[in-house]
């Protein structure tokens, strides 16, 4: 099956007879079972079935599913947030003492993880760009994991995600990427070489803004050395997935990052149309980019499809159709001249999101980087008068004359 195809009919929930085109709502705490003896198997991993929903639940599991088919993974272990998902996935193999090489262009919530991540002894070292060299140059006997987004956010920097692969697997470390800003519509990282893959669901998996939810899914690809990587000794006997074995078994559960089932079946209806919306919503960024570059009045248009963007080759050679996602960028001059050309906008709401199906703008410096020192906001692409656009669904037409107005009016 194609991409589109699979969507709709690949690994189905397994967990109902009735023939329902998706999975049921389980909206249960606890499940019963016949006997102690069944529950008891249950529990030690020896037999099939749902004890405790923040544990696993039927509906969450059906979402699972059908994220690790879409993206080619071995297994996925959904999460509450995605924060929680990219916590969950590092904390599962980076212990104190341990190292994680970074880009420093990441989201502005990821940035104040990695800072408290210091607490417990786990440092992140960030490099300019996530490079093959770079990783080789930066790599040291205490990293444990490198971590990037494919699309920097809001950056919007392409990473060569089988080079930076090859690179970290060359010393044993599995390359960790966040494709939320890609989704496996665009490319499907695991195929690249990259060994798990993390969404914050809540964006395009969803697509309609209305489910907090994250994501990790396994390749299954990784040799694990159980010296280097001692927490993950105890599931040994799981293999290439005791990865994903410790993070269901022992790290999710007891930090309790477990995804509604509401959620979960709200994120497998929006996983159906996950190719046909990235389809729209590229195109609409794309002809967005072009047209703003037409405004004297803005400065620094910044999406990776245009023709002269420097990861132009990356986003041809890595991504499908070399779509560039749907997150464009421009630089209004001012911080006062930014929020009067968002404060003018119709259509196009302020909102602290992306992927949704409508189109939202966002001034990252006074919202998402508020936290961010200087340095760190240089880093990430983040200036004040930046504009941060997730394009929607809108007519593409109307969208052009809302910012045309907005800029007209914005104030000089």
């Amino acid at each position: 099956m194609r991409f589109n195809t699979s969507l709709l009919h690949g690994r189905k929930s397994g967990f109902d007879s009735t023939g329902a085109t998706l999975p049921p709502v389980y909206q249960v705490s606890a499940f019963a079972h016949e006997s102690a003896e069944e529950l008891e198997r249950i529990f030690g991993s020896r037999a099939p079935g749902f004890t405790y929903t923040r544990a696993s639940n039927p509906t969450t599991a059906a979402f699972e599913r059908r994220m690790a088919q879409a993206e080619g993974g071995a297994a996925a272990v959904s999460c509450s947030s995605g924060l929680a998902a990219v916590a969950m996935a590092l904390l599962n193999i980076v212990q104190s003492g341990g190292e994680i090489l970074s880009g420093s262009s990441l989201f502005g919530g990821t940035l104040d993880l990695f800072e408290d991540l210091k607490a417990f002894g786990i440092r992140t070292r960030f490099l300019p760009k996530v490079t093959p060299a770079a990783v080789e140059e930066n790599m040291t006997p205490a990293t444990r994991a490198v971590f990037a987004e494919i699309i920097g956010n809001p950056r919007l920097d392409v990473i060569d995600v089988r080079g930076v692969a090859a690179a970290a697997e060359k010393h044993g470390v599995p390359l960790i990427v966040d494709s939320t800003t890609a989704t496996p519509a665009l490319i499907r990282p695991l195929e690249h070489g990259a060994h798990v893959v993390v969404h914050s669901s809540s964006k395009y998996i969803n697509g309609s803004g209305d489910a907090i939810s994250g994501v990790i899914v396994d390749g299954g690809t990784f040799r694990w050395d159980f010296e280097k990587y001692p927490m993950l000794a105890r599931y040994r006997s799981f293999g290439s997935l005791a990865y994903t074995a410790r993070l269901r078994q022992d790290l999710c559960r007891n930090f309790g990052t477990c995804l509604s089932p509401q959620n979960a079946y709200l994120n497998c209806i929006g996983l159906e149309t996950l190719g046909v919306r990235m389809e729209r919503l590229c195109a609409n960024a794309l002809a967005l980019a072009e047209y703003l570059r037409t405004f004297p009045a803005l400065s620094d248009v910044n999406y990776p499809g245009l023709p002269d963007s420097p990861y132009r080759a990356l986003t041809e050679s890595q991504m499908k159709s070399g779509m560039g996602g749907a997150i464009l960028t421009v630089r209004a001059g001012s911080k006062r001249r930014a929020f009067s050309l968002m404060d003018h906008l119709k259509y196009a709401l302020i909102a602290t999101n992306i992927g949704d199906v409508r189109t939202l703008v966002i001034h990252p410096a006074s919202t998402i980087y508020a936290l961010s020192d200087p340095r760190q906001r240089q880093s990430a692409g983040v200036y004040d008068d930046l504009i941060r656009i997730s394009v929607g669904l809108e007519d593409i037409e109307d969208l052009k004359e809302d910012f045309a107005q907005a800029i007209r009016n914005m104030e000089q």
